[in-house]
């Protein structure tokens, strides 16, 4: 069953936005040569990963850094760019798909190394890919209600730990082409942070408005895309068809609410893989020169994807522009979320 909701925001904007990159450069020339037995005893060439997916690279962090380590990197870099009181935060939210433990959550860890005040709330949201998007609209809605004066987002993701886990599985002498495929996915993925401090816009002149958007949600499709910080398992063809198919329901809902259909400037879709992004836009009939690319070099950072492309082209970005945010997370469940620049 599907569903749709429509949302606006009044006073609540975006202050500042920042990312962290992990500093190690992991080609996907590297990754083909460590599976480069398995691929020939199966019958399967290299070059999938950068031929087909389009990326070339991805990113691990030091094993000595934490996914909370690196969530507050960019909560801290956040914080400085705004220029705000810490001690006036009123609410954090994390938004991490990857944690090393269950409890306690990651917003616990983030909040205090950043010393945030002990009447900040915070807490995580775990949606997959759409995580971070999703405390946008609960951050939006705290600041348009008044009980917050700032909010701030972070995430912190990483591929280091199931990339070896997964590499080290497909090259045994058991592995199959069919396990391959199956796990294709978590060879694209890569690491980094990002946060965003969020107000209202009768606070601060310079605030980015936020105008609102739309969800929908396909949950009969929960059993696509399936992971642990293990191992995760993906339909890669099954995923892209109806995360094609909900986006497309979802953008055909906002017509009546959001003119979309013109006058946007950029598109900050999460990023997957060449073929997800190039099929994603024909089937909307987005103007593709206005998708700024971040997997060829970062791979699919999960909900810090959307953030981190949008800080890389933040300063490209001018007065009065119109942006989209857009993202599918597996579940299934799709947001589109405008700011007015």
């Amino acid at each position: 069953m599907s569903g749709n909701s429509v949302f606006r925001h009044q006073h609540s904007g975006v202050l500042s936005i920042a990312a962290v990159e992990a500093p190690h450069v992991v080609t996907s020339d590297w990754i083909d040569e460590q599976l480069a037995e398995t691929y020939q005893r199966n019958g399967l060439r290299a070059g999938l990963l950068a031929g087909l997916a389009g990326i070339e690279e991805r990113r691990w962090w030091n094993t000595d850094v934490s996914f909370a380590d690196a969530a507050a990197m960019a909560g801290k870099a956040a914080i400085e760019k705004a220029g705000i009181d810490p001690s006036e935060i009123g609410v954090l939210i994390s938004t991490s798909v990857c944690k090393e433990h269950l409890e306690p959550s990651i917003a616990c860890s983030v909040h205090h190394q950043l010393g945030l005040s002990s009447a900040c709330l915070n807490f995580d949201i775990g949606n997959a890919c759409l995580g971070f998007v999703n405390a946008m609209h609960v951050a939006g809605t705290m600041l348009d209600a008044g009980t917050v004066k700032y909010a701030l987002i972070v995430d912190g993701e990483g591929s280091r730990y199931t990339q070896e886990a997964t590499l080290n599985r497909l090259s045994s002498a058991e592995s199959t082409a069919g396990d391959v495929f199956a796990e294709f996915a978590s060879l694209t993925l890569g690491s980094g942070a990002a946060a965003m401090v969020m107000a209202r816009s009768d606070r601060h002149s310079e605030v980015h408005k936020f105008v609102g958007g739309v969800t929908r949600a396909a949950t009969q499709h929960n059993s696509l895309c399936v992971g642990s910080l293990d191992r995760m398992t993906t339909d890669t063809h099954g995923l892209l068809v109806a995360g094609l198919d909900l986006a497309a329901d979802a953008w055909a809902d906002a017509a009546d609410d959001f003119n979309w259909s013109q006058g946007l400037d950029w598109y900050i879709v999460h990023q997957v893989s060449k073929v997800h992004t190039t099929m994603l836009c024909d089937r909307l009939g987005i103007n593709s020169a206005k998708v700024p690319l971040t997997f060829p070099q970062y791979g699919n950072v999960g909900p810090a994807a959307i953030p981190i492309t949008l800080a890389k082209v933040q300063d490209q970005i001018q007065p009065g522009e119109r942006v989209l945010c857009m993202g599918i997370g597996s579940g299934l469940n799709t947001s589109l979320t405008e700011i007015l620049w």
